[in-house]
């Protein structure tokens, strides 16, 4: 039991060291990511178009903007002519401010990805280029429709795709998925369970009750953001299914006894729901660069 104790204190150990000092303002944020493909050919700005003036709160330009102003690089006449470029009853958000809610992001990507996050991401939006040499493209209106999303704009072709629901929902469920695997298999081997023995059960149940969380709560974290309810209903899902798995894995983990795999299974749980809270957004990132 000492033995069992001293993993169990290793692994929450490590799970705090990794998700960092705990904040009220952590957990997924609202995302989206625009891929530009075919892209010009000369620097260009690129930013997020919200519907509505900016009559107080927050405004002036996103934290990336106004500390790249600082160093410098921020090419003043393109700016400017990206502003003169927003239309009448929309605003710029990273340029010019989201009337209420910060946002993250600048106007550059880096190898035609752009990135823009938190609360002040619209659900609403267009897209908005402007190149140095005065060329003008601004997509139709979008719509996000899940909490972190991706688009992509075809430059040469002027057109910009969202993809259908289903993969945006895929790609959410795959950035929980991963880490989990990672970290509760990582957990398997350290309580010394044989993974040829035990691979099977342990990708079937994490199959399951992870794809039964994204359900459950795909309509607060993944269309509305993270709040109040998000944190209600999140807390008892996780316990709800961190007693499952250990019954699971109480019934089919071989080689060692029932009560090490009750163990197993609640440590496992904790330290993927610590970890992935903090890792979500990195792991969306990456799983949208490369799909």
């Amino acid at each position: 039991m000492k033995r069992f104790a001293r993993i169990l204190a290793l692994c929450c150990l490590t799970a705090a060291l990794l998700a960092g000092t705990a904040y009220a303002d952590v957990g997924p944020k609202p995302q989206l990511t625009v891929r530009v493909e075919n892209g010009p050919d000369e620097p260009y700005y690129l930013d997020l178009l919200a519907e509505g003036a900016l009559n107080g709160g927050w405004e002036g330009p996103s934290w990336d903007v106004e500390q790249a102003m600082e160093r410098g690089e921020i090419d003043l006449a393109l700016l400017d002519a990206l502003c003169a470029a927003v239309p009448e009853g929309w605003h710029a958000c990273a340029s010019q401010g989201t009337g209420g809610a910060p946002i993250y992001g600048g106007l550059t990507g880096e190898d035609g990805v752009h990135t823009f996050g938190y609360a002040g991401v619209p659900s609403v939006y267009r897209v908005l280029i402007v190149t140095g040499s005065g060329e003008v493209w601004m997509s139709g209106t979008c719509r996000r429709e899940v909490l972190q999303a991706a688009v992509t704009v075809d430059w040469a072709a002027k057109t910009v795709k969202t993809p259908p629901l289903w993969v945006g929902y895929t790609l959410q469920f795959m950035s929980t998925l991963l880490p989990t695997l990672l970290f509760e298999g990582l957990i398997l081997l350290l309580f010394r369970y044989e993974w040829r023995k035990n691979w099977k059960v342990f990708l079937a149940v994490n199959l399951v009750t992870q794809t039964a969380l994204s359900i459950f709560l795909s309509i607060t974290s993944l269309q509305n953001g993270v709040g109040p309810l998000f944190l209600i209903l999140f807390v008892p899902a996780e316990a709800m299914i961190a007693s499952v798995e250990a019954g699971v894995y109480r019934k089919f983990l071989q080689g060692h006894s029932r009560r090490r795999a009750v163990l197993y299974g609640l440590t496992a749980n904790l330290v993927s729901a610590v970890i992935g809270w903090d890792i979500l957004e990195p792991t969306w990132n990456w799983i949208v660069r490369i799909s």
